[in-house]
């Protein structure tokens, strides 16, 4: 019951995902503005992150983070129905974001320690998929505000009373753990396994038997370069993307909330499928194709661009398989995360992903207005790729 609180947080962000870039557009932003909005809010989020991480590690209280972030976004979005400035908008927004990310390190943290470490997949999956239906909630909440056209102000009133909602409810649902301890059994146990390996190596050669396997820890360098590979190839192809259906395509509002809709009904099936069989998801499906398939479906998009019909359908069906393989990446890495990263730097996943999302936003819609969206679609696709490389080095 303690993630209903993130539902709704969850719902608000959905719905402003794609309402924000279209409405700095409406007030007289470019994508220029939006990419300058975006990523100085990223770039701000890094050190944040690193910061957020340690509090909550160091003082060993997580639940008071969560609700400073979910009490001052419910402020700030409030603030953002006072002006139509983009300049003051881009202030706004970036310091919500420093302050919005407070609470994903000691969230991540929660899930770490109040489930042994054979669950962590299950968990991770399990909140994530929990949360996509709270965003998809969002979305289709903005379809049907943008259908009834309500005003930029009352969408925004609707932002801000939805974390205000999940405030209320954290209040009364999330406890800190009584004790703090998996993520350092999980840290003893690989030394001491690695260990082991190592004396049954030694001990076969010794004995001058033939030796089948090889002494190996992970590369967390490479880990950590895929990381953010992966998070700037998508920070590049989403952070326009609502420019491109609403400017290139032509659609309405209303048809481009329903098309994020359905992309966020496959990130909920890909949760979900990871939650109830999370080792053959991780297993069978492994997560270097994961990769490589979000690289395919991306150079996909391109013939989107010149299609004379059913270019929009072709749109939805990429971005929704696109939206299951993120899925599926996600609750691995988180998990696999909690195990490399230790305890005190718990914000350190949420820096990786940042230094390439911020990167990403800006160099995204830079490229959509100076040289055209195939190049975005390309520059993303090859990005992907080199993640996916990065990514077969680290396993």
């Amino acid at each position: 019951m303690w993630r209903l609180g993130f539902f709704f947080h969850e719902m608000a962000f959905g719905l402003l995902s794609v309402f924000l870039p279209l409405y700095i557009v409406t007030v007289g932003g470019s994508l220029i503005d939006v990419g300058i909005m975006t990523a100085t809010a990223l770039f701000l989020v890094i050190p944040a992150s690193f910061f957020w991480g340690y509090v909550c590690d160091k003082t060993k209280r997580y639940k008071r983070y969560i609700l400073l972030s979910f009490f001052t976004t419910a402020v700030i979005l409030y603030l953002f129905t006072f002006t139509t400035s983009v300049s003051l908008l881009i202030i706004l927004y970036a310091l919500m974001s420093i302050l919005h990310v407070a609470h994903e390190a000691p969230k991540n943290v929660l899930i770490a320690e109040l489930y042994s470490h054979s669950e962590w997949e299950k968990a991770f999956a399990f909140y994530e998929g929990f949360t996509e239906i709270g965003w998809l909630f969002g979305l289709l909440l903005g379809f049907a505000a943008s259908t009834y056209n309500l005003n930029s102000g009352t969408m925004l009133l609707l932002c801000s009373g939805l974390n205000l909602t999940a405030l209320l409810i954290s209040i009364f649902l999330i406890t800190d753990p009584a004790m703090i301890f998996e993520r350092r059994l999980v840290s003893i146990e690989k030394t001491i396994d690695f260990t082991y390996k190592g004396v049954i190596l030694a001990s076969k050669i010794m004995d001058g038997l033939k030796i089948n396997g090889k002494l190996r820890r992970e590369n967390i360098d490479a880990f950590c370069a895929s990381l953010i590979l992966f998070s700037l190839a998508t920070s590049i192809l989403f952070t326009p993307l609502p420019i491109f259906f609403s400017k290139i395509l032509v659609l309405p509002t209303s048809i481009i909330f329903a098309i994020y809709a359905l992309n966020s009904i496959g990130g909920v099936a890909g949760y979900f499928m990871a939650s109830n069989n999370s080792e053959q998801w991780t297993e069978r499906m492994h997560i270097c194709k994961i990769v490589l398939a979000r690289s395919v479906l991306t150079i996909l998009l391109i013939p989107v661009l010149y299609l004379p019909t059913g270019n929009i359908v072709l749109a939805t069906m990429i971005l929704t398989l696109m939206s299951f393989a993120y899925a599926v990446f996600l609750v691995r890495t988180l998990s696999l995360s909690m195990e490399l990263i230790p305890a005190g730097k718990a914000g350190l996943f949420n820096v990786l992903t940042g230094v390439g999302s911020a990167c990403g936003s800006f160099i995204g819609p830079y490229m959509a207005q100076t040289l055209g969206f195939a190049y975005v679609f390309m520059m993303a696709s090859v990005l992907f790729l080199l993640s996916y490389i990065a990514f077969e080095i680290f396993t």
